[in-house]
């Protein structure tokens, strides 16, 4: 089916630069970019055009890294840092999720906040539960949006009420990857490990042959805070570093791979993270709130790692990834000075590729209007921001830091338009 959409086309094909295609008209077929072009070609003058005329049309954002469990949490506890938090304030709302019926509520309300910021896809983790992780997975069909979705796994250093049997970890997780195998969904499983002082050895090896066995991708967390690193330096005393550990399990880049925050890593483990092909995942506000530090992200620029931006929520205290964007830049500038200016800031060019085309790459074909990408997309109306005489990019620019979620008025993933869910 063919589709064709006009209006203030912006995407990023590298980081360096925007592409602009002012007052121009975009042509989808199955849901992919055919073209973009200044006057509809002859063979479309048939085709009902969709007018988004003054407009913002963009790629949609992409958060690879957010607890959907935590968002009755947002934005508390924030004068506690991170392992005290967790356990006083996570770990107790997660152990709410095995009742289904909260889950089923608390999901909803969690993606109808998700369609409502602007993420088209997400890679999130659910809990330890099997029934409440398969609920949400449900929850993103329904609505049409795109995730990897991970079932927790915990078998140690958590409360009774989160603590799982290895095997069981292992086999619930196995039903959750079989049950939802469709190559050609754009909701998947994702195994998820919590972080290493949350599995024993025998779960994290159970969990890399699970990764091998269906060529599964893999999420967690890595070198976030000092104590954390500290512990994994304890448990896994025959790793060189946390990386490592994972790595020992065939967790770190054997398939696809996400670990979230990168905080405080050695260059032996960002040389692996490059070797691996691991993505890391920037959560510039969570690593403000609970005191983690700083991503030095123009280091991992400069080794070429792959890069994504997370919500983290309840870590971070919003879901707009257009508020992590502007995070992660003042949180560059911030790093930018007090390297004595070694490491330069980023830009928004940079900072916007990073939310689209860099994060969208672990979805395939996804975060740009290239031709042959799958067509995520928000239409933006900033009409309330006073954009007269500025230009395409000054107007999506104030956009991103003035703006908010109601300046979205339309949400597109793989080309068909994305309703309010009515859940």
């Amino acid at each position: 089916m063919l589709k064709v959409l006009k209006g203030n086309i912006i995407f990023t094909k590298t980081s360096e630069t925007f592409t602009v295609f002012e007052n121009s008209y975009i042509i989808l077929e199955k849901g992919k970019v055919k073209g973009i072009f200044k006057e509809i070609p002859k063979e479309y003058k048939n085709l009902k055009v969709v007018d988004y005329t003054d407009k913002l049309i963009i790629p949609g954002m992409n958060d690879l890294h957010a607890h959907a469990s935590q968002f009755k949490n947002l934005g508390m506890a924030m004068d506690k840092e991170l392992l005290p938090w967790l356990e006083t304030y996570t770990f107790p709302e997660e152990s709410n999720y095995k009742d289904i019926e909260y889950a089923t509520k608390m999901y909803k309300k969690f993606v109808k906040e998700l369609w409502k910021s602007g993420t088209t896809r997400i890679a999130v983790f659910a809990t330890v539960h099997k029934e409440a992780s398969m609920k949400l997975m449900d929850i993103f069909k329904e609505v049409g949006l795109g995730a990897y979705v991970g079932k927790v796994n915990m078998n140690m250093n958590c409360p009774d009420t989160l603590l799982e049997n290895t095997q069981d970890s292992i086999t619930d997780t196995e039903e959750i990857i079989n049950k939802y195998s469709d190559t050609d969904s754009i909701v998947k499983p994702i195994i998820t490990p919590r972080f290493i002082p949350s599995c024993t050895s025998e779960l994290l090896k159970g969990l890399g042959d699970l990764c091998l066995k269906y060529n599964i991708p893999i999420q967690s967390h890595l070198s976030e805070n000092y104590d954390e690193i500290e512990w994994v330096r304890s448990l896994e005393p025959e790793s060189k570093f946390y990386g490592d550990a994972y790595n020992r399990y065939n967790l770190f880049g054997q398939t696809p791979t996400l670990m979230a925050h990168c905080v405080h890593c050695s260059q032996d483990e960002i040389d692996l993270m490059r070797e691996n092909n691991v993505m890391a995942v920037h959560c510039p506000a969570s690593n403000f709130n609970v005191g983690s530090g700083a991503m030095p992200i123009r280091k991992l620029i400069d080794n070429n790692i792959r890069l994504a931006l997370g919500s983290d929520i309840s870590g971070g205290h919003t879901l707009s990834i257009f508020k992590a964007m502007v995070s992660a830049i003042q949180l560059s500038k911030l790093y930018w000075v007090n390297s004595g200016k070694k490491y330069n800031f980023l830009s928004l060019s940079e900072a916007f590729y990073i939310a689209t085309k860099s994060g969208g790459s672990f979805f395939g074909k996804v975060g740009s209007f290239e031709e042959g990408y799958d067509f995520d997309a928000l239409i933006i109306d900033d009409s309330n921001l006073n954009h007269d005489n500025y230009s395409i990019l000054e107007r999506l620019e104030r956009f991103i830091y003035v703006g908010d979620d109601r300046n979205i008025i339309h949400r597109y993933v793989c080309g068909k338009l994305i309703e309010e869910p009515n859940i």
